[in-house]
């Protein structure tokens, strides 16, 4: 048996362990195991196969970005729901992370025109709810499998105001485009009186003092301001 058989069988055998020693209270990984833990082998990768199956089921899809607290302008929401409905009557399905706030308001806006409302949640200690607006829904228990299927969800990404989680996923994919992880694709930001401050740092600081970056990078997103602006770029960009 050659090393790549052997490394094939030797996973082979942690998944059937793992499916067979789940446990019923998952434990958190606090600090690196210091063993295998077989079970939490198969749940990572049972993740991955499920939300792979969801994500191939659409074709052209545009994910949405955004606090899912109640704090924002109403305007945020209303224009996250009405670009989502705009999008939708296209023929894209409306990917988001599956809660309340922006995504709510993207996932009614897709829903109320029938179109595909797909929710990738993810499963916290404080109880996570699905908005109501919602065509499919999953689950993740692992954030890092959650947001590599929103990585290889969509042909577009859509980034309203939000919190830690918002911030990293939008670095997370420039970061991905600009190392050429992926291909290059239609990155908004929607709102300017939110994303400017942090746009001028990265001109500012990161490129113009640091040189931390290259002029091409500032290239690698849009800031809009209306759902017009928003819809007509992603229209002229976006490639299945």
């Amino acid at each position: 048996m050659n090393s790549l058989d052997a490394a094939g069988q030797h996973l082979a055998d942690i998944i059937h362990e793992g499916r067979r020693t789940v446990p019923t209270d998952r434990p958190l990984l606090v600090c690196k195991p210091k063993k295998i833990e077989s079970w939490r082998i198969f749940k990572i990768m049972s993740e991955f196969i499920e939300g792979f199956d969801i994500i191939k089921r659409y074709g052209l899809a545009v994910t949405f970005f955004g606090s899912a607290r109640a704090t924002l302008d109403d305007e945020v929401y209303k224009h996250a729901h009405d670009l989502s409905s705009r999008l939708a009557k296209k023929g894209f399905a409306v990917i988001t992370g599956g809660s309340s706030g922006v995504m709510q308001a993207a996932n009614k806006g897709a829903f109320e025109v029938g179109g595909a409302s797909v929710g990738l949640n993810i499963n916290l200690p404080e109880t996570q709810v699905y908005n109501p607006y919602l065509t499919e829904r999953f689950g993740f228990d692992h954030f890092f499998v959650r947001k590599v299927m929103l990585t290889y969800a969509s042909e577009v990404y859509v980034y309203f105001p939000g919190g830690f989680g918002t911030l990293d996923e939008f670095f997370e994919i420039v970061t991905l485009v600009q190392t050429r992880k992926i291909r290059k694709v239609p990155i908004v930001l929607f709102g300017k009186d939110y994303w400017q401050p942090l746009l001028t740092f990265i001109n500012k600081t990161l490129y113009e003092e640091r040189r931390t970056i290259n002029q091409e990078d500032l290239n690698l997103y849009t800031l809009v301001d209306s759902v017009d602006e928003a819809y007509d770029y992603i229209i002229a960009n976006a490639a299945c």
